[in-house]
């Protein structure tokens, strides 16, 4: 894939683990390869930053999620209960790629048995010029409380959809919101509620999308 003056490689690590002739545990994990004339020494450092990612996410699927795999085998086994296989998933969406900006989001699934799976979210959003994180406090700087800014944003959205959210998910937005779960889009920034924070796992994981205006900066701003 080629946007701009860059170039993506998706990069896919993937498995099937077997335990007494039976398959116990699939993984599959997809991450970014970046490549450019420009900013190459940047991208040499996200690359082995998604790199290390990936391989963390499959050490932990084989050492940790794959023996608990061979626990459940053999309790089912003892109980005459079908297999159940665990599966684990690492995808990302590239969100924002232009000019000295990367911004993506990425979802790690995982499957151990029961009715459903888990999903946990995490997002970086890259300057390329410095080679570092864009923070929040970067884009949002309204006064004279941009935290409170931002909450009234999300509230005004859950207001369109009250069903989706617990009964207390006016005071859990406050409680649960965490600086770094944000990722850029084209045209807004995007603030983002892991499974259970504020609603019911049936709703999924909420976002929050907040248009760019004055005092949500554009994170081209950055890279001047």
């Amino acid at each position: 894939m080629i946007r701009n003056h860059f170039w993506v490689q998706k990069r896919i690590r993937k498995n099937s683990l077997t335990f007494n002739g039976e398959t116990l545990m699939t993984y599959t994990i997809a991450y970014p390869e970046f490549y450019s004339m420009l900013h190459r020494a940047c991208l040499r450092k996200v690359n082995e930053y998604y790199k290390q990612k990936a391989m963390e996410f499959q050490t932990h699927c084989e050492s940790e999620l794959f023996p608990m795999a061979i626990q459940q085998y053999k309790e089912d086994k003892k109980q005459q209960y079908p297999v159940r296989v665990f599966d684990a998933v690492m995808k990302y969406e590239l969100t924002y790629l232009r000019s000295c900006i990367i911004s993506l989001v990425f979802d790690r699934y995982e499957y151990t048995g029961g009715a459903h799976g888990n999903t946990v979210r995490d997002s970086q959003t890259w300057n390329l010029n410095n080679c570092e994180r864009i923070q929040l406090n970067q884009l949002v700087t309204c006064l004279p409380d941009a935290k409170g800014f931002l909450l009234s944003q999300v509230a005004a959205q859950m207001e369109q959809e009250p069903d989706l959210y617990f009964d207390d998910s006016k005071e859990l937005i406050s409680e649960a919101f965490q600086e770094d779960q944000f990722y850029c889009r084209p045209d807004g920034l995007v603030l983002y509620y892991q499974q259970y924070d504020i609603a019911p796992y049936s709703s999924g994981i909420r976002e929050f999308q907040i248009p760019y205006q004055d005092c949500v900066h554009h994170p081209m701003t950055l890279c001047h």
